[in-house]
């Protein structure tokens, strides 16, 4: 399965060409990733401005989705997006193929200056079957709290999609540990550039069971990378002759 990543800048409140640069940015893949809010840019003015740039799932960025999909043969095309569901509004993540909608995730974890705008997520972590791999979704800071990635492990999922805007350095080190105590693949999908002060700091990333990187996009340009991988090295959960990850788990221990 060749999995992969679109790294780009997006431009607050510019949605359409946003939309267009991540199409033409676009390679040939099996599974995309595309950032958190890959459309509307992050850092919103006020609530007012990102109600304004919202859509609801079958908007505009579905249908960039479903054009990326048709132009690279991917089976899925994963973007960030900012949601309205009546009043309510939710950074979430789409996945998409070239026949419409496969399904939504609400990001659990919001950050900073998201909690002004945007409800915690209501779906739980959610792991969808495409072209026979389990792909599980997470967005940007749900990285930090290992219960996320684990969650979707636990749910089957061989692969993880993480759109991010990431501003913190610390995830592009992280996640290969994500990837080794769960034995998964993420591709962690980030944006660069700089919005109304805030720098992000792509570093986009396709992480390994083992814990490998292997490939990384640099810190300040765009980036269209992606990486054969061998799904089925997810299925294997065992440490050592006598050690399973899952299997030697003690969860009534873990609760408070």
């Amino acid at each position: 399965m060749r999995v992969g990543f679109v790294q780009f800048a997006p431009e607050l409140g510019r949605s359409q060409p946003n939309l267009e640069r991540a199409e033409a940015l676009a390679p040939r893949a099996d599974l995309l990733v595309l950032p958190e809010l890959a459309a509307s840019g992050y850092n919103f003015e006020s609530t007012a401005q990102a109600r304004s740039l919202s859509e609801p799932a079958d908007g505009p960025t579905l249908a960039a989705c479903r054009r990326i999909a048709r132009k690279t043969g991917a089976a899925a095309v994963v973007a960030g997006f900012a949601e309205r569901d009546g009043d309510r509004l939710y950074n979430s993540a789409l996945l998409a193929d070239a026949g419409g909608l496969l399904g939504v995730y609400r990001k659990t974890h919001v950050f900073e200056s998201e909690k002004d705008h945007f409800l915690p997520g209501d779906t739980g972590f959610r792991v969808w079957d495409v072209a026979g791999v389990r792909v599980g979704v997470m967005v940007c800071f749900d990285w930090f709290f290992p219960e996320a990635a684990r969650t979707l492990a636990l749910r089957g999922a061989e692969i993880i999609a993480h759109p991010s805007n990431l501003v913190l350095p610390w995830c592009p080190d992280s996640m290969p540990v994500r990837s080794l105590e769960n034995a998964v693949f993420a591709v962690t999908c980030n944006r660069w550039g700089e919005e109304r002060g805030l720098k992000f700091i792509g570093r986009s990333q396709v992480t390994a069971p083992d814990g490998q990187i292997l490939v990384r996009a640099p810190d300040g340009a765009d980036a269209a990378e992606t990486v054969e991988i061998d799904p089925a090295r997810a299925r294997v959960k065992t440490i050592a002759k006598r050690n399973d990850r899952f299997g030697d788990r003690r969860p009534e221990h873990y609760a408070r």
